[in-house]
């Protein structure tokens, strides 16, 4: 059944809820609700791929909540062939193209396979965001025989199999693929088979004996063979048939998909009608979850494999309980974006509001989040560590000096997001004092100016230990006694100018008193060695 969560959806309602509503209404009296998703290990695992699993799993949730026994089950699919190189893999892989995924070796050392090297640190990253999945490994479930039944059931049906398929074929479509009807019928078989010569699926079947037996013929080899797929277990179950077969196997009561699976006559439709004509299974709640986007970011999201940013690579900006609140706080038919630039301070800053206000929403009790008595804001952090080089005590010193009671373990949680944040994601942001003297902006400036600038070093030399003593002497340097505060400020602004240019080769920086105090004392006062 396809779910229209906004059509379905009563006044208050959280989507999962509405979801949770229908599926009791399906599937009533079922011991254990198995909410599902999967995703094949061809290449890396990115944001748009975790949006499957997120829906998924707050249904999986939510039914919980109401007090209902539910498990969500996450597929590999692993056993799917190899079908292009993808971005940061050697083109020399293209050699492998056609073998199961678990067959391709690892591109990099430590890893089993090609499969692997992609499940792996999308695992770890499901562990950091305490999303418990039960996985499911499809070669090891193909080759354990745990299919065997449905592959035989769908090979003797191949024919009512093939008219299905045509059914829901345009004939336009028929037409520009050339398809005569009758030769489709019998021609058509519900299986790929991967050849015990090559290890690639250029493969044909030319026969079937009615019980386990095909023949093939390998287009690589030449050569034919005839094997007992209940021993050589080289068959792969076509998708639209794979995917009802493993509803049924695993008793799915929901399943979201992408718009290349939810669009009309795509592979939802045809998998319900395969489950419901071939497999006498009832097919699983469908929702359609829509784009997620990315912005900002000055580098290159990931550069050993491609532009592809994993939810790995998103745990370096974001803290787990925030990142599932984002996806989960919207309908899955709401497309929305998450962000590497400045876009995340206002991310960070609902969150916060939404976590310290008296009535806990949905999305935030899905989120499994720490409530902070006063959180750092996201931009106060990647200021005030900017300023202090990143350095947690002195950032605790500044704060207290500051008169600002941030809650300490929000700091320690915040801190390397906002690092990672920063110098990972918007290089051209950081400031950072310079390596050797700015000679070339020294020369421009005027003797009144440079007289003033080796005051300012003259004085760092003595103790000034706090930030409002280090305030008061920056204003005083270019302060004319015989005016007015308002006279002076031009004077104050051009001085605080030279020190940013000389220090960070910048017109302007975090405010000077408190960027004295925190930085290297010692490297300040070798860059105002004019």
């Amino acid at each position: 059944m396809r779910l229209n969560i906004e059509k379905e959806s009563k006044v208050g309602e959280h989507w999962s809820e509405t979801a949770a509503r229908q599926i009791k209404k399906i599937f009533p009296d079922t011991s254990v609700y198995t909410t599902a998703a999967g995703i094949s290990p061809s290449g890396v695992v990115h944001f748009g791929n975790f949006r499957d699993v997120i829906t998924s799993y707050a249904v999986y949730l939510q039914l919980k909540l109401q007090g209902h026994n539910a498990r969500i089950i996450f597929s590999w699919d692993n056993f799917d062939r190899l079908r292009k190189v993808p971005a940061g893999v050697p083109e020399s892989f293209s050699q492998y193209i056609g073998m199961p995924l678990t067959a391709v070796p690892s591109p990099e050392e430590g890893y089993s396979s090609y499969a692997e090297y992609f499940q792996k640190p999308f695992e770890e990253a499901m562990k950091k965001l305490d999303i418990n999945l039960e996985y499911r490994y499809q070669t090891d479930e193909y080759k354990n025989g745990c299919y065997d039944e449905f592959i035989f059931l769908a090979l003797k049906k191949r024919k009512e199999i093939a008219k299905i398929l045509l059914s829901l074929m345009t004939e336009k479509g028929k037409q520009e693929t050339g398809i005569i009807e009758e030769e489709y019928i019998e021609n058509y078989y519900p299986i790929s088979v991967y050849s015990r010569f090559t290890g690639k699926d250029s493969t044909k079947i030319t026969s079937f004996d009615g019980n386990n037996s095909i023949t093939y013929y390998c287009a690589e080899s030449k050569k034919t063979e005839t094997v007992d797929l209940s021993k050589e277990r080289i068959a792969k179950l076509a998708w639209k048939i794979d995917w009802p077969m493993r509803w049924g196997i695993e008793n799915v009561v929901f399943e979201p998909g992408g718009h290349d699976h939810a669009s009309p006559g795509g592979s939802f439709d045809v998998s319900t009608v395969m489950a419901k004509n071939i497999f006498d299974i009832t097919p699983p709640v469908f929702v359609e979850y829509k784009f997620v986007g990315i912005q900002g970011g000055d580098t290159k999201m990931s550069g050993s494999k491609g532009n592809a940013v994993s939810p790995e690579q998103l745990l370096e900006i974001y803290e787990p309980a925030l990142l599932k609140w984002l996806y989960m706080r919207k309908n899955p038919s709401q497309p929305f974006s998450l962000a590497f630039d400045t876009e995340i301070y206002r991310q960070y800053d609902e969150f916060d509001r939404e976590a310290s206000s008296k009535e806990e929403s949905m999305a935030l009790k899905l989120s499994n989040y720490q409530k902070y008595n006063n959180p750092i804001p996201f931009k106060q952090a990647v200021a005030l560590g900017q300023i202090t080089q990143w350095n947690e005590n002195k950032i605790k010193h500044l704060i207290l000096d500051l008169g600002i009671n941030y809650e300490e373990s929000s700091i320690e949680a915040r801190l390397p997001k906002a690092k990672n944040w920063l110098e990972k994601y918007n290089p051209k942001e950081v400031i950072k004092l310079l390596d050797t003297v700015n000679e070339s902006y020294a020369s421009t400036l005027e003797e009144k100016s440079k007289e003033q600038v080796k005051k300012l070093k003259e004085e760092l030399t003595k103790e000034y230990s706090s930030i409002k003593e280090l305030d008061e002497l920056v204003y005083s340097i270019p302060k004319d006694q015989n005016k007015s505060d308002k006279e002076n400020a031009p004077a104050q602004k051009e001085f605080f100018k030279h020190i940013y240019n000389l220090l960070i080769g910048k017109n302007a920086g975090p405010r000077l008193s408190t960027f004295l105090w925190a930085i290297d004392r010692k490297k300040v006062l070798e860059l105002l060695n004019i």
